[in-house]
């Protein structure tokens, strides 16, 4: 027989001549807690190798060892741990259960249920449920959605603005979400408890209709009830902390906390300091906007000053006040004076701004069907029941059927039964209350058990010649803010290498005019528009030029003359029209020895 390498944690050890006896010994040794259970051994079919692994960072997780086709763990252990005589540990000492990590799962037959299990299987899932991680286990109903749909809910949940911490008044975190009036699901899963989802809610319950009305919720957009949004629903706050320190520079100089003087090298308005306090710094529950300074704040200068004509050199410090972020606003929610760890003043400031619900932020279901408030309607205008039920949220149709996400249309009448019977319904993942469970509870509270109902217009208050499905969703606000994301600009701070306007929100940047856009403009002809915007709004420079030898020619600034380098001073120039980009690549080549030229003609 071919003797097998044998790994340990990547290195070869050795090699043994029968591989399946070697990992059967082995696992029967950990089974026995002779081997420790944090060993995870595995044998290699393709490159006939044993793999054994002990190191840290593994991904495992455990299952029930399965000996002859009948699980391990019996009906009698069941009953010692439900009694509580027999603890996890002791579980896995004597075999019952072990973990398993990617490689050993590799060759691994794992049963879903009891069932199931045959004598070729290796081990049972304890529940279904642990195949899943935290937040793809959260979701409810995810057995009957497609997978990808599944993924993306599993996304949304990380980006889901909630309750992130319960002592949030005392931290400066450097920026936060807070979600005014969170709710507890009324469709919850095992894993919302043990994850304790449940004390740190993320969403509210949405009262959902299905229809489309006037065209407002096309494609993934919402109608959303503009009296939810002024009871609460979907309101939030966005905090951003500032810090600034007395820094102690080499020299015995020092930063510090004032309202900066009008003589002082870099003073902005006198507007906005004028939230400032004697000592520099804002007090709280003031309202601040962009721009306007927050901590007012002195240093140094850069250099050494250059000594004045009577010897003595005054020094000129510089504003380095810090400033409310470009496009943002709100009122300043905390102000902390304390020292920083090298004994320094230290001032940390809060803003907080209030976001109520508009046009254009982003909402998602926990299974992948997210979208855009495409109309905030007023509540009058809203379909209702002959109830008088106005829903909150209108979704459309047409995102069903395509997506597949059969998993909301249950939890929609799982919300709708909860919200009657008053307890919350179980949807885990593969153990959830059937379809039939769910139908028979809204038909026991006097509604159809498909869960759809007659709706009338709001506008005109006719009734809708279809029945309308309507239920209880739990919807997420994502941290997607059309606030934080709105950005126009005119004109404003070009880079200093290419004189090109910045990018991003941030920096005051422009919307970039890409070379796709470019060929759009080209393929349609408007030649003077793709002029203007990739040259005249972009980097357009006069370039001085000698008409003898096509050189770029040098201005003199002492003598307000122009000479080429080679050619001198009485030569002929010519101003051309370029972008500073291609300046900058004449110098470039210039830097790698390249006597670039320019070939002059007029215009035709």
């Amino acid at each position: 027989m071919k003797e097998t390498n044998v790994y340990v944690n990547g290195r070869l050890i050795g090699t043994h001549p029968d591989h399946a006896a070697l990992v059967a010994e082995l696992r029967k040794r950990r089974r026995g807690g002779k081997l420790s259970s944090q060993v995870n051994i595995a044998y290699v079919d393709g490159t006939n190798e044993v793999v054994i692994n002990t190191d840290a960072g593994r991904a495992r997780r455990p299952l029930i060892v399965v000996k002859g086709g009948k699980p391990s763990l019996t009906d009698k252990e069941i009953g010692k741990i439900s009694a509580g005589s027999v603890t996890w540990e002791e579980l896995i000492e004597k075999g019952f259960i072990e973990y398993l990590d990617s490689d050993e799962e590799e060759n691994a037959l794992i049963a879903i249920a009891p069932e199931d299990v045959t004598k070729d299987h290796t081990h049972l899932e304890i529940d279904p449920l642990l195949m899943l991680g935290i937040s793809s286990a959260i979701l409810p109903f995810p057995q009957y959605n497609a997978s990808p749909r599944n993924t993306m809910g599993s996304g949304m949940i990380k980006q889901a603005i909630g309750f992130y911490a319960s002592n949030f008044k005392y931290r400066a975190d450097t920026r936060a979400h807070l979600l005014h009036y969170p709710q507890v699901s009324l469709s919850k899963t095992d894993a919302t408890g043990t994850a304790g989802y449940d004390k740190r809610g993320a969403g509210q319950n949405f009262v959902v209709a299905v229809v489309s009305y006037y065209g407002y919720n096309m494609e993934d957009a919402f109608i959303i009830n503009k009296a939810s949004i002024e009871r609460g629903l979907g309101r939030s706050s966005f905090f951003r902390s500032y810090e600034a320190e007395e820094r102690r520079y080499p020299g015995g100089q020092v930063d510090v906390f004032e309202l900066p003087d009008q003589e002082i090298r870099g003073y902005r308005r006198e507007e906005d300091y004028m939230n400032l306090g004697e000592d520099g710094i804002i007090e709280p529950e003031t309202d601040v906007s962009s721009g306007k300074v927050i901590l007012g704040k002195t240093s140094p200068p850069r250099f050494l000053e250059e000594v004045s004509e009577y010897g003595v050199s005054r020094e000129k410090r510089r504003d380095t006040s810090i400033t409310v972020r470009y496009g943002e606003k709100g009122t300043t929610d905390m102000v902390l004076i304390t020292e920083s760890v090298n004994g320094n003043k230290l001032v940390k400031v809060r803003v907080r701004d209030q976001r109520i619900p508009e046009l254009g932020d982003k909402f998602a279901s926990r299974h992948g069907q997210k979208g855009v408030i495409g109309m905030i309607a007023n509540q009058a205008d809203m379909p209702f029941t002959a109830d008088g039920v106005v829903p909150d949220l209108i979704i459309n149709p047409h995102v069903i059927p395509s997506r597949m996400t059969v998993g909301q249309m249950l939890e929609m009448i799982g919300g709708k039964a909860a919200s009657l019977e008053g307890a919350r319904v179980n949807a885990t993942p593969f153990s959830s209350d059937s379809e039939s469970e769910l139908r028979a509870l809204l038909h026991k509270n006097g509604f159809k058990h498909n869960s759809r109902e007659i709706m009338y217009n709001g506008v005109t208050g006719e009734m809708i010649q279809a029945e309308i499905f309507i239920g209880i969703a739990y919807y997420q606000k994502l941290h997607h803010m059309v606030a934080g994301k709105m950005h126009a600009r005119s004109r404003g701070p070009v880079q200093v290498l290419t004189r090109q306007p910045t990018e991003g929100r941030a920096r005051e940047g422009g919307l970039r005019f890409g070379e796709m856009e470019r060929d759009c403009l080209i393929a349609y002809g408007s030649t003077m528009l793709l002029k203007e915007r990739l040259l005249d709004e972009s980097d357009k420079y006069v370039m001085q030029v000698c008409e003898e030898c096509g050189s770029p020619a040098v201005y003199d600034r002492l003598r307000s003359s122009v000479y080429c380098s080679l050619c001198g001073r009485d030569i002929e120039i010519a101003e051309v029209e370029v972008s500073y980009a291609f300046k900058l690549l004449l110098d470039e080549l210039k830097s790698l020895t390249i006597n670039p030229k320019l070939v002059m003609g007029d215009k035709a």
